[in-house]
């Protein structure tokens, strides 16, 4: 949902000045307000179908001892999310017309097919997400798929981008569900903060494939040119990226607080009474027996919720970073006459993604396998090209990448290329 280039200058449309850093604090917490949205909906997005999954599987297998990985997870985001954000805000570009830029047609279109093939089977994955918990609620997928895909492509196509990010921030309110959740199954909370503060490692092949699946399924490619179309989209605006980087910061919270919630109340759960599961609607299911009908609803609309969020934000990004990539019309505000590639884009990968979900006995988990692999090779490629254009000062300017804050992110980058590696070998060794 990239738009075109915008003007950055220090004005608003009217032409009055932007408030000056000494205004008042009602003004300063009115500023900060007004620049929330896009880092909350990039990283809550990520706590989609494919990720409830995982961190319900973490609890459910080793109980509290993955909590710790959730404050460095969520600090990585920081990380990442921040720097697309800045990079939006000060060049006005979405990072597909910043890598075509900087690095040629071929490495952007080599990128974009990747992303376009990743984003599509998990897509798909997030509508099988939404046919899963809506049959928990008696609704069949029948019903609940075509449903959702048209409201879904309704909202996409509904040509503003506020309206679309006010109905986005609306649905993630939904993640309140897990929280409550949480506080239902009745936790040791002492022993929760002591597994999340202090490491519980494992040396099984299984604990370190679900470790790197934890940290893949909280950094996707896809989310680095969400989180910096969507400033673009919203016209922030260099002189907000102090606001912007508060925004980051609380989505990345949020999102791992959500995390940690679900890890916790399966591990409370589930993992006592040796219950394993292979999808976020068998951990709502299971929790019947020990935690009660209402902690399987909590659960069951968490999950179509996130599943909504993620199926409303995957094909508008995607759309929108080919045509960036290729020099197309694009944006939440362009018409199907001004902009038939962008719209065309996002009705195919919905109506493909409802489509698959629909046919008998598909093979879902192959294709959701398939899109983590393509995403663990294309994750160290994008941030390689993220860390190189941010700390391009003829680009970035003063707002270019300081030495620790580049050094935290090739060593991030190090760190999920070597996971990417592990998961390779875990995966060839049949786990």
């Amino acid at each position: 949902m990239a738009a075109l280039k915008r003007d950055r200058t220090p004005q608003n449309p009217t032409g009055q000045r932007r408030p000056a850093p000494a205004a008042p604090k009602a003004m300063r917490v009115g500023t900060v307000l007004a620049a929330m949205g896009p880092g909350l909906i990039a990283a809550l997005s990520g706590t989609d179908a494919g990720g409830i999954a995982t961190y319900s599987n973490a609890g459910a297998l080793f109980g509290f001892g993955q909590l710790w990985t959730v404050p460095i997870m969520g600090f990585l985001m920081i990380v990442v999310q921040e720097t697309a954000a800045r990079m939006g805000c000060v060049t006005g570009k979405g990072f597909a017309s910043l890598i075509r830029e900087q690095f040629g047609v071929r490495m952007s279109a080599f990128a974009m097919l990747a992303l376009l093939v990743s984003n599509t089977m998990v897509t798909l994955s997030e509508f099988a997400g939404i046919a899963s918990g809506m049959a928990l609620f008696g609704i069949p997928a029948a019903v609940s798929v075509p449903t959702a895909a048209i409201v879904i492509w309704l909202l996409t196509m509904s040509g503003s981008y506020k309206r679309i990010e006010k109905v986005l921030l609306a649905i993630c309110c939904v993640f309140i569900t897990y929280v409550i959740a949480g506080f239902m199954v009745g936790p040791d909370w002492g022993d929760a903060l002591n597994a999340t503060l202090v490491p519980r490692l494992q040396a099984t092949p299984e604990y370190l494939s679900l470790l790197v699946a934890n940290i893949g399924t909280t950094i996707a490619p896809w989310m680095i040119f969400l989180a910096q179309s969507n400033v673009v989209d919203k016209n922030v605006g260099a002189a907000e990226i102090p606001f912007q980087r508060i925004d980051t910061a609380t989505g990345a919270i949020l999102a791992s607080a959500i995390s940690w919630f679900i890890i916790m109340a399966t591990g409370v759960t589930l993992h006592p009474a040796g219950i394993a599961v292979d999808d976020a609607a068998q951990a709502a299911q299971a929790l019947v027996p020990i935690a009660g009908a209402y902690a399987e609803r909590l659960f069951g609309l968490g999950l179509v919720g996130a599943s909504v969020l993620a199926a409303s934000v995957l094909p508008g990004i995607t759309s929108s970073a080919v045509c960036e990539a290729f020099g197309w019309e694009h944006g939440a505000d362009r018409t199907w006459g001004e902009a038939p590639a962008y719209r065309g884009i996002i009705t195919a990968i919905i109506a493909l993604s409802a489509g698959v979900v629909l046919v008998p006995n598909v093979d879902l988990f192959g294709i959701m396998m398939a899109a983590q692999v393509v995403n663990g090779v294309l994750l160290p490629v994008l941030m390689v090209y993220m860390v190189r254009i941010a700390s391009d000062r003829r680009i970035m300017g003063r707002y270019v990448n300081g030495r620790v804050w580049t050094a935290i992110t090739w060593a991030t980058i190090g760190v999920i290329a070597a996971l990417t590696v592990v998961m390779f070998v875990l995966q060839a060794l049949g786990y």
